[in-house]
């Protein structure tokens, strides 16, 4: 079971803002910016990232009904800003990985404790 949303509303109220202002050039972490389903307005959601060769996989802290995640799979894009780097992300992928195999080892721990398993992949726009 992810993170509970509780968290997550804290999360949005508090630590995304602190974390957009060092999101974009931190390692392992990105900022994604994406267009509501609904509503048309544009979002920017700090995020945790891994690179594996071409993709860009992200850990699903809070689960795959993430409003950030349905978001990117109804348009199937969005852009990264990740070291300083915006690119164009599409063909999003969602799988669930237990090894969690593609996290470095510190985080990897992190994220079994806390029973994160899901991931969204994307490959950037040629």
């Amino acid at each position: 079971m992810p993170i509970p949303k509780r968290v997550a509303r804290f999360n949005t109220r508090v630590t995304n803002r602190v974390m957009l202002r060092i999101a974009g050039w931190t390692p392992g972490f990105a900022i994604v910016t994406h267009t509501g389903r609904r509503s048309g307005r544009v979002y920017r959601t700090p995020v945790n990232v891994v690179r594996d060769g071409d993709r860009y996989v992200f850990a699903l802290t809070y689960g795959a009904d993430s409003d950030w995640v349905r978001n990117v799979l109804a348009a199937g894009r969005c852009e990264v800003e990740t070291r300083r780097r915006t690119l164009e992300l599409s063909d999003p992928e969602l799988f669930t990985d237990s090894t969690r195999r593609l996290i470095p080892i510190p985080a990897r721990w992190i994220l079994q404790l806390a029973n994160v398993d899901e991931f969204i992949a994307l490959t950037p726009t040629r």
